[in-house]
Formats: C-alpha cells, structure tokens, sequence
C-alpha cells in the first residue's frame, strides 16, 4: 500500500506493544502501518529483566486481575515462541529479618493456582544447607522457596511480532518520526519524517493507535493539542551485568530491605543479569542511562546475599529504561500499577484514537487483543482472535523438541561448532536454516566479525528484521556486543555502511 492509500489502523511506537498490535490486526485482515523512531525496542521493551511471569510482588499491592491475566499468558507464549521464551526456576532465599515465611508460602500458593497453571512446575522448599542453590549464597539463610516463571528474549519478542506483521500484509517502518497528526473528516493525517534520508510524508488511516510508550503523552499533545497532559509516570529501571556468578540454572529472587526485591538471572550462558531499580524519572526517555547510585545500590542489594561480594568492577555491561506506567497516584515509584488503561477518544464523526497507558511485556498479547477488539467496534469486525494458537516466526515446534531440533541442526551442518548452533535455534528457531542455508563450512557464511557473529546472520537481520545500525545487530538482535571488541564493533558498523549503500546504488 502507498502512502497516499487510508490505512484501517497507524501504529505509533514500535515496541512490544505496537508490534503486537500491528500482528492481530494484520491477521485479522485489517490494513496496518507502524511507525518507529528508532529500532525496533529501542526503548523499554529492550530494556526489561527479561521475564515472562505473573509478577509475585504485585499480590502485595492486590493487583490480583493484573497477576492472574500474566499468569494466563506465560504458558500460552512460551507455546508460540518455545525458541525465546523457556522456563526457569527461581529461588526465593527466606531472610529472616524481612517478610515472615507463613506470608511468602500464602503468596506462592496463590501464584500458584491463581492463572490455571498447567506444564509448569508448582513451588517447593529448599533446605540451603544441602541444595546447591545455597552454595553461592551466604551460609545465614537456611531455607528458600522455588517457583516457576520463564525467561524471554525480550528484543526479539518485538522483533518477531513486527516479522509476522509484515508477513500478514503490515506496513513496518522504522527511523520514522512522527511529527505531527491532525483528524480532519474522520480520517487521521499522520506526518512522517524519515530520519534516514529526510524525507517527509503523509499517511492516513482511520484509526490511530498511541503506543508510544514513554513517549505516549506527547503524542497525545500532539494529537489533540492540550498542552497540560500527564497520564503516565515515566519510572526508571536499570540492570547490571556481571561475569556469571554462580553455575546453577536457576534465577535468585532477593528481598531487600527497603521491601524492594531483585533478580539475579543466568544471562546469555556466561553472564548474570542483576536487577532491576525503581525510581521516578525527568527528561527525555531517549536518554535514561544507569547513575552511579544505581549501581552501589545492586551491588549492595546482591552482596547481601552472595558469599562474594558483587563490586562496581565487575560490572561488564549496563542498560536502563524508562516504564510508562500508568499515573495512579501511587506515592512510591515500585507501587506504581504495572496494569495497562486503554482509552478511546473520537466520536463517531471523528477518527478513533486508542492511547496506551502501562502495561507489561507479560501481557502485551492480551492488550493486543483488546486495542483490536476497540478498533473492530469502531470499523467493523474481521476476524476471530487467534495470536494464542499461532507460533511466532521460527516458533512452529513444540518446547519439547528443542534438543532433538539442535541435534538436526548441527547434522545438517556439522562445521558448527556447538554453542554457535545452540545461539542460532535459540535466537531463529526453525529459521536458522534461512541463515545457513547450503553452506558447509564457516567460511561460506562471509564475514566473520568476531565471536561467532558472520555476515550471513547480519545480512539475514538485514533484510528481514530491518536491522540497520551495528547497535541494532549487538545489543538488541543478538547480544554479541558482550563478546566483541570495540574494533570489532566498528568493522561491523563499516560493513553496515558499505552495504547499505550498495543496496541505495541497486535500488
């Protein structure tokens, strides 16, 4: 579709929120364009701690519907993205000092049979002394409950979602801004500047979708030209990353004792991810970045458990992002509701505006739902829902068949060494193949750019995940910016180049 056509839907934002959006429409038979700014998550939905869970500290603000809705979801993605999204244990260390355990073991017993939980395993104790849980731990903490939630890659969730979208027919661009949109006649006029060359365009379309994330409310200024609009708390969330801490397959859930918790997670198989922070923040979301303070405060709060201390130079690697929770007027940024608040404006004469307010990773298949299900009252319905039964891109395999897929995998291609397989299905799944295809030796692959990082998977990423920059590819498509030089990273960012104008030349 051109861009002087009328779309049904324009969505602003591409994280995991417009993505998804954009994927039920599209596969309900609805005309769709999304506009990025930037990359595809870019913003918060790259800079999560990674978890598809219910969210166990939520039942202490009573945000039951909230906790059970995720509950719902964790195994219905896990089904449809078994290559990103797998399960893992979390052990929750009692401290003696902190939350009595008769509390922790009624919140367990409610996460456990509050959202029809039917392949993951229930809760159970730990005795410290004997489990090798305890061995990384101090010797004072003698028991500790574990849990199941599960683990996703949550760049390419987003990635993915926006892959099925455009193979349903949606239009996906990205370092596209959003400039200006105006409603005129029941038809929204969005402007569009494309940071690439600077170019600038209109679209139009009959529904307009605000799922700008931290950047909702000045879209919303925007759209309707009120100046004074606050409707989300922009609230700062920052990770370390360290050398792995511990062998153990299991994440540590740590009590703190301003009533906060953390996460200590084993990360990209050699690394452990520690977070996350909670405080309000001011400015532009594009340039949250991880202060001083914050890193004192997740090595204090994980040196409280661990035996070894965990101390500013271990630190290998940062990331922070700003949630755009929706403003409830709750006094503290950690009791700030994680739930999502659609609301509609426009009357039947006017262009329908959906505005997104909060939400979670966890449950962005389910907001999508209901976007869609307000879009279908405005424009007439299309077709059932259907994104619970439908795998993502490379996720048409049951979670089951992921060993018997790598031991395939690495028969067809024998040259791979073991780990560089085991990267491929996890991050592609059954489309690795299109990575590889006939190749069989490494050097058929191009380039190598150091790790395991060849210029058939930057290609591949290229051309169908609209990577562009070396940052896209290293930090949010693949995490091999942990194990590459910065020289490595600059021949990556030259390739990039020459590249992309040769295919400018081409085209």
């Amino acid at each position: 579709m051109s861009d002087n056509e009328l779309y049904d839907l324009f969505v602003i934002g591409g994280g995991i929120n417009g993505c998804g959006i954009a994927r039920d429409a599209a596969g309900r038979g609805f005309s769709v364009c999304l506009a990025e700014m930037n990359d595809l998550a870019s913003g918060t939905s790259s800079n999560s701690t990674k978890l598809i869970h219910g969210g166990l500290r939520y039942l202490e603000h009573y945000e039951f519907r909230l906790v059970r809705e995720a509950l719902m979801e964790r195994e219905v993605l896990w089904k449809i993205a078994p290559h990103i999204i797998w399960p893992m244990r979390f052990v929750l260390p009692h401290h003696k000092g902190l939350r009595p355990a008769w509390l922790l073991r009624l919140g367990l017993f409610l996460y456990d049979h509050l959202g029809g939980r039917k392949l993951l395993p229930t809760t159970k104790v730990l005795n410290m002394k004997s489990d090798p849980a305890g061995e990384p731990l101090k010797p004072v903490f003698d028991s500790a409950f574990e849990y199941s939630d599960c683990w996703v890659n949550d760049a390419r969730l987003v990635a993915l979602n926006a892959q099925d979208a455009a193979e349903r027919g949606a239009e996906i661009k990205t370092r596209a801004k959003v400039t200006r949109v105006l409603r005129a006649d029941g038809i929204w006029h969005i402007e569009l500047e494309d940071l690439g060359s600077g170019n600038t365009s209109t679209v139009k379309a009959r529904v307009l979708i605000n799922a700008a994330g931290p950047w909702v409310d000045e879209v919303l200024r925007s759209a309707t030209g009120r100046a004074e609009i606050r409707n989300v708390r922009l609230v700062q969330g920052s990770h370390i990353v360290i050398r792995k801490k511990f062998p153990d397959p299991r994440a540590f859930i740590f009590q703190n004792q301003d009533e906060r918790i953390i996460f200590a997670i084993p990360y990209e198989r050699d690394f452990t991810l520690i977070g996350t922070t909670d405080h309000d923040y001011r400015g532009d979301p594009g340039n949250a970045d991880i202060t001083e303070d914050e890193i004192g405060y997740l090595c204090d709060a994980a040196s409280e458990y661990f035996a070894e201390p965990v101390a500013r130079d271990d630190v290998v690697w940062t990331y922070s992002g700003v949630r755009p929770l929706y403003d409830d007027g709750a006094s503290a940024a950690q009791e700030a509701t994680r739930d999502y608040v659609l609301v509609g404006e426009g009357t039947e004469k006017e262009g329908l505006l959906i505005n997104i307010f909060g939400g979670k990773i966890t449950t962005y298949r389910r907001l999508s739902e209901a976007v869609v299900e307000k879009v279908e009252d405005r424009l007439g319905k299309r077709g059932a829902a259907w994104t619970a039964n439908s795998p993502l891109p490379g996720g048409d395999f049951a979670a089951t068949e992921f060993d018997e897929l790598l031991v395939r995998l690495k028969d067809r291609y024998p040259f791979l060494a073991g780990e560089h397989a085991y990267r491929l299905l996890r991050l592609y799944g059954t489309n690795a193949d299109k990575i590889l295809r006939s190749a069989r030796e490494n050097s058929e692959l191009g380039k190598c750019f150091g790790s395991d990082l060849y210029a058939a998977e930057v290609d591949y990423l290229v051309e169908n995940e609209w990577a562009v920059t070396a940052d896209d590819i290293l930090w949010r498509r693949t995490k091999r910016g942990l194990h590459l030089s910065k020289s490595q990273a600059a021949d990556l960012a030259a390739y990039l180049d020459t590249s992309k104008t040769s295919r400018l030349k081409a085209g």
